[in-house]
């Protein structure tokens, strides 16, 4: 039997249907043998690994700070993928990122961004910048003008966005004196896993549109399918069962076909949501994609 037909969903959900744990539907086991992808040649990621990488990083970046700029529909979890990522650095769950995922609007209003200490005195050499979500009508969610004006740098720290307006040129949010540091060098497309089929042609259509402004400017992109533990039971479960997971697998080729990103580049990720303690097989697969990411970053800079 072939991967497709192993791994085909219901026809509910392809018409739009939002199930839950569509993947216990799988006539076939649900998990892979091996991973579909994998670190070094292993078959295992290593939270350690972070450490090495992040001294390399402030030996090879040349300024301060590498920025890396989410974006995604409201609800995808960008903030709580930020406050994953300083739960992992901190070794316990973080939540300096405010979010809310019963509202169905976007929680984040304003363009923030987020460093990341290791000590008092000092910084970890990458930020990420949080922004609001895409809503799928054209008078709601941030405008399309507004990302790519933060991708070149032009958007104020703490521009509160407005939905119905797009910031131009002389606004009190608009940034004309901005430098390399201020523009982004890695954007990062965060889709929730178990909303991949359902995206409307709309919420494609604008991230394509970031997309292709991105390209042009010639910034390295990935994406992130996050809430993959209500997407696949399996996950749920155990989520070391991540990248074994037939269902997700599937989501991620949907996902590239939908946008285009290289598979190599789409990662999955389960935020911190409930979670009291630090977790190592959710910080693993944290630390994948952030390493992606840095490593992205760094060869962009080298340009």
């Amino acid at each position: 039997m072939s991967y497709k037909s192993e791994c085909q969903e219901p026809q509910t959900e392809r018409k739009g249907l939002k199930g839950k744990h569509l993947c216990s539907f799988f006539l076939l086991e649900s998990l892979c043998p091996e991973p579909h992808k994998q670190s070094n040649g292993r078959s295992s990621f290593s939270v350690s690994s972070f450490t090495t990488l992040g001294a390399a990083m402030e030996g090879g970046v040349k300024f301060k700070h590498l920025r890396i700029l989410l974006h995604g529909p409201v609800g995808a979890g960008k903030s709580s993928f930020i406050n994953s990522v300083d739960s992992v650095l901190k070794g316990r769950p973080a939540s300096r990122a405010l979010t809310d995922g019963i509202s169905g609007s976007s929680f984040t209003r304003k363009y923030r961004t987020f460093k990341f200490h290791k000590n008092p005195e000092s910084t970890y050499s990458f930020v990420f910048n949080d922004i609001m979500g895409f809503e799928k009508d054209s008078d709601r969610g941030v405008p399309v003008e507004d990302v790519k004006l933060a991708l070149r740098g032009h958007v104020k720290e703490g521009y509160k966005f407005n939905p119905k307006e797009k910031l131009m040129e002389g606004a009190d949010g608009y940034k004309l004196g901005r430098t390399l540091e201020d523009k982004v060098h890695v954007l990062v497309c965060v889709v929730r896993a178990d909303t991949v089929s359902v995206l409307s042609d709309e919420m494609v259509k604008k991230m394509k549109e970031v997309r292709l402004a991105a390209s042009e400017l010639g910034i390295p992109q990935l994406a992130i399918l996050t809430r993959v533990d209500e997407a696949c039971p399996e996950v749920k479960k155990d989520s070391s069962n991540i990248y074994k997971s037939r269902y997700l697998k599937e989501k991620v080729e949907e996902f590239h076909h939908l946008l285009g990103i290289p598979m190599n580049c789409i990662f999955l990720v389960k935020n911190y949501c409930d979670e009291i303690e630090s977790n190592d097989k959710i910080n693993a697969a944290i630390v994948c994609v952030l390493k992606q990411m840095l490593y992205f970053g760094e060869d962009f800079l080298e340009k």
